[in-house]
């Protein structure tokens, strides 16, 4: 925070470290595990952060970190009581249709779209059809 860099923290999941946590689990489950996530919320905030990311941890747990905190927080699987909300893009427009964790509301259904597409666009290269004069200078 010395340097005038603005950081915000991001507690629960961390996607980076998904294989140490044991895979894309609920984090802070038992008690133990909700005192650490509360406490290093409250580090993080201590150092300077301007916000902080919550990420698949238990409801009741996002909202108590949440009341404790002067800051806001973001919730990603982390139930209403956060501050705000955030959502992948391509979870939120349906782009991986293979994939859909609870927390996640498609908005849209956009993986077939997509694959048609790129399916036509390669075809087209390949037949010489695209790009056409009109597409070139």
């Amino acid at each position: 925070m010395e340097a005038g860099i603005p950081v915000m923290g991001h507690l629960g999941l961390t996607p980076q470290s998904v294989h140490a946590l044991g895979g894309y689990r609920v984090q802070g489950r038992d008690e133990a595990t909700a005192e650490r996530l509360k406490q290093d919320a409250q580090a993080l905030a201590d150092a300077g952060a301007f916000a902080i990311v919550l990420e698949l941890i238990p409801a009741p747990l996002a909202s108590r970190i949440t009341k404790s905190l002067a800051i806001p927080t973001i919730g990603i699987g982390a139930g209403p009581a956060c501050d705000g909300q955030v959502l992948v893009l391509h979870d939120l427009l349906g782009l991986n249709d293979r994939f859909n964790a609870k927390f996640v509301k498609r908005y849209a259904t956009l993986a077939q779209d997509v694959r048609e597409a790129v399916e036509l666009f390669a075809a087209e290269v390949r037949e010489g059809r695209y790009p056409g004069p009109e597409h070139s200078f």
